[in-house]
Formats: C-alpha cells, sequence, structure tokens
C-alpha cells in the first residue's frame, strides 16, 4: 500500500450533466462476452487485419449495447480483452492500439473521429454510447510515444498499456484508466509509473474504475472507495475461476458487500479456460448474476442498483474477539488451498461449535447440517500469511469448505458440486483489518442472495436456511499494510518458482498461444 501523500494519485473526475438533478436509482448492464479470438502468431498482423478482428467483436457488442439501452439501461460494461481477445506478445498487440488522450481534451470520436488521428475503435465506441444514449465501458489497448529524455522509456520507443475508457450518453470521451496490477502473463503492457485513481460523475453516482487482478490490491481499488467515496465501480475482467475462493461471481460479490458499493462486473466468456462469472452486485446482495460452464454463448445481464447505496460499518473482529474459543478435542491438520497452507480442523458432527487458529487469527464457526453425510467431509479452516504464487499479497481467511473426497488430505482442492444441506451457520474470525469480504458459495457455483447477513459486530450468518448445498462460507481478509514489510524467504521463493512453472504458466500460456 502506498500512502496518498507519497503517491501522486492522477484522478479524473468529470460531471457529465449539468443542471440536472441527480437520480436515486438507476438501470445498469453486464455483458458476458464470447470474444471472439485472433489466429496465434509471431509476427505482427496489419492494422486492417487487425481492424477486422476487433470489428467482429464490436459487432457483438453492438447488440448487445443496443439491447441494453432498449431496456432502459444507463450505462454497460463490457469485458476487459473484449474487443481483440489475448493471443498477443508485445510486438503482435502493437497493431490493435490506438493512441487515447486524456479526458480533458472534451472529445467526441463521433462527431470528430480525425482530431487525435487514427481512432476506428474509439469512433466506434462513442457513435455506440452517443447513438443508444448511453454509458459504455471498454477495454482496448493504449499507445503512447516516449523517447530517451525519459529514462523509463521501452526499446521500442513507447508505452502500451491495458486500458479502460468510459463514453458518455452524448459519446464523449469521458474517463481513460491504465491497468496497473498486471496479471503474470501480460508482457505486451507496461505498469503506468504511479497507480492512477480514475472517477467519473454521473446524475445516477459517483462512479470508479479499475480492472481484473487490480481487485486484490489496495491501489487503486480500496482507494477509489475510501478516499474518493465512490457508489459504483465498472469492473472489466478476463477472471480464471479459482476454487474455493476466488471464482468470479463469489470473490466480486463479496468485494462488493465488503466494501459498501455497487459492483458491476463483466466478464470473458471462454469455458474452455474457465472464464465466466459476471453480475451486478450491490452492498447488501447480488441483484443478478451469471456463471455458464456449458455452453458457448454471450449474456447480457440489467438490473435496477441503487445510486447512492448505503455503506454498513463492520467492526469485523469484535465478535471473535469476545468470545472464548470452542473446544471439541478434534486433532487439526494442514492441507492446501490455491497453494497456501491452511488449518484445518474436521466437522464430524451434524451440529456443533468449532473453533480452529493460525498465527493471530482465530476462526469461530457454528453451524447445523440437515443430515451428517458418510460420503462427504467440510473442515473449518483459517490461513494467516503471505499468498506468494501469481502475486504477492498477504491474507487472512476463516473458511468452512467441502472437502474434494471424503480423504482429509484433499480438503482445499477445488470443487464444484455437493450434496450436504446445511440449516444454518455463523463465522466470525479475529481478523487484524477491516478488509474482510464475506463468501456464500454453494453448489454448481450458485450464489445465495438475500439468505445471509452480515453484522455489526463481524459475523458472517444464515438468514434462512441456504437454498442449496454449500461449497464454501468464506471471510476473505486482505492485509494490504503486510504486502511490502513482508518478504518470502527464500525458500518461499523457490518453491514459489516452482509451482509457477509447473501449475500456473501451463494455464497462462493456454491463453497467450
Amino acid at each position: 500500500m502506498i500512502t496518498s501523500k507519497l503517491l501522486a494519485y492522477v484522478a479524473v473526475s468529470v460531471l457529465c450533466v449539468f443542471g440536472v438533478s441527480s437520480r436515486d436509482t438507476f438501470i445498469a448492464a453486464v455483458y458476458e462476452h464470447a470474444v471472439i479470438l485472433p489466429n496465434a502468431t509471431l509476427i505482427p498482423v496489419s492494422h486492417e487485419v487487425a481492424l477486422a478482428l476487433m470489428n467482429q467483436n464490436l459487432d457483438l457488442l453492438e447488440a448487445a449495447v443496443t439491447s441494453a439501452a432498449n431496456q432502459g439501461a444507463d450505462i454497460i460494461v463490457t469485458p476487459e480483452d473484449g474487443i481483440y481477445g489475448w493471443n498477443f506478445n508485445r510486438e503482435t498487440i502493437y497493431p490493435y492500439l490506438e493512441d487515447i488522450p486524456d479526458p480533458e481534451v472534451n472529445w467526441i470520436p463521433c462527431i470528430n473521429p480525425r482530431r487525435f488521428g487514427y481512432t476506428p475503435v474509439q469512433e466506434r465506441l462513442s457513435c455506440l454510447a452517443k447513438d443508444n444514449s448511453i454509458y459504455l465501458v471498454a477495454n482496448i489497448g493504449d499507445k503512447k510515444p516516449c523517447n530517451a529524455s525519459d529514462s523509463q522509456c521501452p526499446p521500442d520507443g513507447h508505452y502500451q498499456y491495458n486500458t479502460d475508457v468510459v463514453f458518455d450518453s452524448q459519446g464523449k470521451l469521458v474517463a481513460r484508466y491504465h491497468k496497473h496490477n498486471l496479471f503474470m502473463n501480460e508482457n505486451q503492457f507496461n505498469v503506468p509509473k504511479k497507480p492512477e485513481v480514475v472517477t467519473f460523475d454521473t446524475v445516477f453516482g459517483r462512479f470508479g474504475i479499475f480492472t481484473c487482478f487490480d481487485i486484490l490490491f489496495y491501489d487503486p481499488a480500496v482507494t477509489l472507495v475510501k478516499d474518493f467515496h465512490v457508489d459504483t465501480i465498472v469492473f472489466p475482467t478476463a477472471w480464471m475461476n479459482v476454487l474455493p475462493h476466488l471464482s468470479a461471481i463469489q470473490f466480486h460479490s463479496a468485494w462488493a458487500m465488503g466494501m459498501g458499493v455497487n459492483f458491476l462486473a463483466s466478464n470473458i466468456h471462454h469455458p474452455s479456460n474457465r472464464m465466466t462469472g459476471s453480475g451486478i452486485y450491490a452492498p447488501d446482495s447480488p441483484r443478478v448474476f451469471h456463471y455458464d460452464m456449458k455452453t458457448k454463448k454471450g449474456k447480457l445481464l440489467l438490473s435496477k442498483l441503487d445510486s447512492y447505496p448505503h455503506r454498513p460499518v463492520v467492526n469485523w473482529t469484535s465478535y471473535a474477539s469476545s468470545i472464548k474459543g470452542f473446544s471439541t478435542g478434534n486433532q487439526e491438520f494442514k492441507g492446501t488451498a490455491f497453494f497456501d497452507e491452511f488449518t484445518f480442523l474436521e466437522l464430524t458432527r451434524v451440529t456443533g461449535n468449532y473453533t480452529v487458529c493460525q498465527k493471530k487469527l482465530c476462526c469461530h464457526l457454528s453451524y447445523k447440517m440437515s443430515e451428517k453425510r458418510t460420503d462427504e467431509v467440510y473442515a473449518l479452516g483459517a490461513f494467516d500469511g503471505l499468498h506468494i504464487v501469481e502475486g504477492t499479497y498477504y491474507l487472512q481467511i476463516c473458511t468452512l469448505l467441502k472437502c474434494k473426497t471424503a480423504d482429509l488430505n484433499s480438503c482445499g482442492g477445488a470443487v464444484e458440486t455437493a450434496s450436504t444441506w446445511f440449516e444454518m451457520f455463523s463465522l466470525s474470525g479475529t481478523f487484524g483489518t477491516q478488509y474482510v469480504f464475506p463468501e456464500v458459495l454453494l453448489s454448481e457455483n450458485q450464489l445465495a442472495p438475500g439468505e445471509f447477513q452480515v453484522s455489526s459486530d463481524g459475523r458472517l450468518f444464515s438468514v434462512k436456511p441456504p437454498s442449496g448445498p454449500l461449497l464454501t462460507v468464506t471471510l476473505f481478509g486482505r492485509v494490504y499494510e503486510k504486502d511490502q514489510t513482508l518478504n518470502a524467504s527464500s525458500d518461499l521463493r523457490a518453491q514459489t518458482r516452482g509451482i509457477m512453472l509447473l501449475v500456473i504458466i501451463p494455464i497462462v500460456y493456454s491463453l497467450s498461444w
């Protein structure tokens, strides 16, 4: 985390409509897009070939934008990589890039398309927004020339950025955001010199924007809410689902609840790479979501939201710190979830109260199952440590989860189906952070809207029996200040390199080539 005194934030705040009173509600849309990918190549294509591919995707996005507008949507979010896909290195993506100006230039590309050179993609996006009277959020690539006077200028003489753009209902460019936290295979892009904090104001609230992997870090995601007081986040993403705790709909809905904001998440639809899961989430509950591993079709989602949602105050450690740990006599065991070593306790009875601790984190669970099945095992787990695989970030996690098999060694592994029904649950933890994201995920990767709440003293509890068998109930805590102050040991770094080579690299290269 970088404090605001040390960071010269780039803040863009544009009042888009003057003289019009604010609105209490608005209709949001997100589109999960089945992207058309380019052919894999190590040789850059011509700009004409690149534009032809982008126009194929824009044709699909145009149909979604038009449909959303016809249904009364005020804003639509489309996904990261939704216009050109991801089969690129630094050289092969260059024909797909455009120079995107600072929104302060007051530009409507649909009306004046050649003002900043040849920008056909920005022109088409602008016209889509203008012709449909809708705010449009899209993800494209930005190129910025540089020279030897800039000591950080890349050898090829330009910066390349993974970029979100926002056009208002008049077609004007009102926001531009360069992604700061690049995922490990995004070598085609540069990291901006400083994190950008980008907002735009509308008559239906203040909006902030960031992209995909940014969500796991303080800047700019938390800063937008904490310091810039946005009401709604727009979130283009190309998210690969990782169970048990980082499925798209699971984590994105939890972030909305934990941060107290609306969250509009638009994901790529590419099931073969575990990419699906979009939604419109309010702080109190998901409004609508989509998860589909079976078809190859895109999906348009719409929902009404409050423009200025209530942001409840939660003390995440209050309850857990006020009670004594539950003693069960069960033996603890170790298990791995997404390469992090958890301390687990098996839930051996149909109902019970359990406590498990790791380092400074103690997790308390009360629960009741409808029945205790012999073919399924559930465990309560705690993790308090630095995650060091695809990124470096400090976690504190309390989780009730279904183990992959009846073998305790499988606890923490990815599992998508369950048969055990719970009548109630209550989970809390002695967190050392106020940034905690509450997750409830049911069998077959379904959410549980309206079936659970978070109390002001930090308990995640059911308000009715869940509508399906449970996969996980989780409090996912982020201790941002420990990201930089703790360094992985040399042994852990070596272990991480091995993990990346054996597991992560094949996954991400399946996306690149």
